[in-house]
């Protein structure tokens, strides 16, 4: 379902800001893979994403979705492929619209619109369904504005949004770091439901290790923007804490110098 070969991003190329993002990743995801990334700050993680999702261009190397080659398409005409959550809960849906026209938005994603597209009472009672279906009780707030809603509530649109019309892949970059303990709890219950649900292939970046051991049936580490450690199955489920700092120590020669994810 994604294919990225010998990837290569430098940004500032020739001036003393020069940043080398990424250098040389490969990674094949196949259809239903569920794979978690980690690895310390500036490792490439979300550059990789950025990539896919064409918001920058690749210095050099190839993107393939579903064996249709993006690298050169711009942001908007790969959205149709593409479902993604970010880390901020302002980002991904339009804070002045309700939910219900933020829901209709991401349901012609990829589409040619007209002005007399409308949400029709089937759209309707289809939304009403999937916003139940999170045990929010945003079913009877559909004529609310999403920027009145909470930042889990927001995430859990935004997550509803992005899988709604079942993208070829699903992109979710730390989508509840800025949540409380609890809420994150919650969005990444809906995210197991919802992935699980529909065979979404996606890949996700986590900072806190626990949950990349135990979400999703792959799980890879990145480094200094490169692939390092590629791990699936049971000898993922079997993991530990101690074995991925382990790990990193001994493929990178270095220790993983990111607080955020060893204390979570």
């Amino acid at each position: 379902m994604l294919k990225i070969q010998d990837v290569h991003k430098t940004f500032n190329p020739g001036t003393i800001n020069e940043k080398k993002a990424l250098n040389g990743v490969n990674l094949v995801l196949n259809e239903g893979d569920f794979v978690t990334v980690i690895g310390g700050n500036g490792a490439g993680k979300s550059t990789v994403l950025n990539m896919i999702a064409g918001v920058y261009p690749v210095d050099s190397g190839s993107i393939m979705i579903d064996d249709i080659d993006v690298t050169k398409l711009p942001e908007h005409k790969r959205a149709k492929y593409l479902g993604r959550v970010f880390q901020d809960p302002m980002n991904g849906t339009a804070a002045d619209m309700n939910i219900e026209e933020n829901l209709a938005l991401a349901a012609r994603r990829g589409k040619q619109r007209f002005l007399g597209w409308g949400i029709t009472a089937k759209e309707r009672e289809e939304y009403k369904e999937r916003l139940g279906s999170l045990g929010l009780g945003l079913e009877d707030r559909m004529t609310s504005k999403v920027g009145l809603l909470s930042g889990g509530q927001r995430q859990a649109v935004t997550l509803l949004m992005a899988s709604l019309r079942k993208p070829k892949l699903l992109l979710l970059d730390e989508h509840t770091a800025a949540l409380d303990p609890k809420t994150a709890k919650k969005v990444l219950e809906l995210t197991e439901e919802i992935v699980a649900k529909d065979n979404l292939t996606t890949l996700m970046i986590t900072h806190n290790m626990k949950d990349a051991i135990r979400l999703g049936n792959r799980l890879i580490m990145m480094h200094e923007g490169k692939v390092i450690y590629d791990i699936s199955g049971e000898e993922k489920k079997n993991l530990k804490v101690a074995d991925l700092l382990a790990k990193f120590e001994e493929v990178s020669g270095d220790e993983l110098a990111n607080d955020r994810m060893i204390l979570s």
